[in-house]
């Protein structure tokens, strides 16, 4: 039986974050577990997660670990908790400063691409460039 390290997002917003994150588990070769929480469509989540979980198969970085990663859709969360030795780790990855300043808000709000890469809007020639 396959064991999974655990990710719980909204992952709205595929961005290279994301992937810098399960990366970590991925390169010990560790089986990686996307759980999509299902959460009520808002401002800050213009997405079903049914949606979400379309996006997330159609990603590359997802068809080219598809025997690595599983991808479900989850009830939303309040909390996660575990008593004492419960047989599973929690694990915190430091991401380095390039990798933290990526965020699904800069990305909807056009101020970084899902690279991290800023935005720059040329007003005068309605054009946008990649700095």
């Amino acid at each position: 039986m396959k064991k999974y390290a655990l990710f719980i997002g909204r992952w709205q917003t595929w961005h290279k974050g994301h992937e810098w994150l399960i990366n970590q588990q991925l390169e010990k070769g560790k089986n990686c577990w996307v759980a999509i929480r299902d959460v009520q469509i808002d401002e800050n989540n213009p997405k079903s997660a049914q949606d979400v979980l379309k996006e997330l198969q159609q990603e590359p970085f997802f068809t080219n670990n598809w025997d690595k990663i599983m991808i479900s859709i989850i009830p939303d969360i309040e909390s996660v908790n575990y008593g004492r030795d419960a047989g599973y780790g929690t694990i915190f990855h430091k991401a380095p400063s390039d990798i933290t300043k990526i965020g699904a808000t800069q990305i909807g709000n056009g101020y970084i691409d899902s690279n991290g890469d800023v935005i720059v809007y040329n007003i005068d020639n309605e054009d946008v460039s990649r700095a």
